[in-house]
């Protein structure tokens, strides 16, 4: 459990160095360590809240969101993270969903170029947008900025680190509706039970984002956030996928 918390910790630090909390990898790590599919989402979801309330705390002071442009992204996506985490998936589904939006969020990062004339999308296609990914995230028992992210780099929504700084709000505010819902779902023995068996685990990601969040916004330059983002959810991916089909 030691080595597994460190890892906890690594991941932590990499995903919250680019805004992100984490829970696509978490819960590829969780299922190849062979943790029951149906706390995953719970586990996983507690740890993207610990990793991106303290990077979000910093984005706000540091002025790197703006609350007119973020609110009706949130207000749409919240609700329906909040279905998502009502449904019951199987282990088959749940790892396919997830895997196979990664898997699209990590090609449309890294076939991006670096110029490129902004897009203008309708703001009702991007309220939908933001809602299909609160739903997707719901679903999957992740925060969805990991699939946001790429869609707002694409149409350069904003700079890297105001997509960032956005990404770990959207999680930390989706994750805390996904988990409710999960709760409902499961009952409240499902959150109980993570908390008791893998608390040390939360404490390995508090650390670990919390550096990540303050290296991320220092020293980390656009253009590598946007690869190394692509890295990590391309890598979350294949795992995800791989153990969908049981190749790990």
């Amino acid at each position: 459990m030691i080595w597994l918390a460190g890892l906890f910790a690594l991941v932590a630090f990499i995903y919250a160095s680019v805004g992100f909390g984490g829970g696509s990898t978490y819960t590829a790590i969780l299922a190849l360590w062979g943790v029951d599919y149906r706390l995953i989402p719970v586990i996983a979801l507690l740890c993207n809240i610990i990793v991106v309330t303290g990077g979000s705390i910093r984005f706000v002071r540091a002025g790197l969101i703006s609350w007119p442009q973020v609110m009706p992204l949130l207000l749409v996506s919240a609700p329906l993270a909040f279905v998502g985490g009502l449904v019951p998936l199987k282990q088959y589904f749940f790892l396919t969903i997830l895997g196979g939006a990664l898997f699209v969020s990590a090609i449309a990062l890294l076939v991006q170029p670096d110029k490129m004339t902004p897009r203008v999308l309708p703001k009702p296609l991007l309220l939908a947008i933001s809602g299909g990914v609160g739903l997707l995230a719901g679903l999957s028992g992740i925060g969805g900025g990991i699939f946001m992210a790429p869609v707002l780099h694409l149409i350069r929504w904003a700079e890297p680190r105001r997509i960032a700084a956005f990404a770990s709000l959207y999680i930390l505010i989706n994750s805390a509706a996904g988990l409710l819902g999960q709760i409902i779902k499961s009952g409240s023995h499902a959150l109980a039970a993570p908390v008791l068996q893998y608390g040390v685990l939360l404490g390995a990601v508090l650390i670990g984002g919390q550096l990540g969040s303050i290296f991320g916004m220092r020293y980390l330059s656009p253009r590598l956030l946007r690869r190394l983002t692509a890295v990590l959810v391309g890598y979350a991916a294949l795992r995800l996928l791989g153990q969908a089909n049981g190749l790990f």
